[in-house]
């Protein structure tokens, strides 16, 4: 997943505070699509720390997903068809 943010910032050097804070810069939070008092989700990789959101992870999914569909079929609509052939099955 391509974001702005590999054409502005892609490293920065911070430092932790005595309480264990760090402050995510600017850029980074407005590539991300965070805002004060927003949740981030954060995961130890490869001994790295990776910080993202919820509404990230659902985008990437998706597009994930999107490579095995068909073009035009709509997982939603094949899922209710399921479920309404299923209850008249019963």
């Amino acid at each position: 997943m391509t974001s702005s943010l590999e054409s502005d910032i892609t490293e920065v050097r911070a430092r932790i505070n005595e309480n264990g804070r760090i402050v995510l810069p600017a850029a980074f939070r407005k590539a991300l699509g965070i805002n004060a008092g927003d949740e981030v989700l954060m995961r130890l990789q490869d001994d790295e720390l990776r910080i993202t959101t919820q509404q990230l992870r659902i985008k990437r999914a998706q597009q994930r997903a999107r490579k095995y569909l068909k073009p035009g079929v709509s997982l939603v609509d094949e899922l209710i068809a399921e479920r309404r052939q299923a209850a008249r099955d019963e």
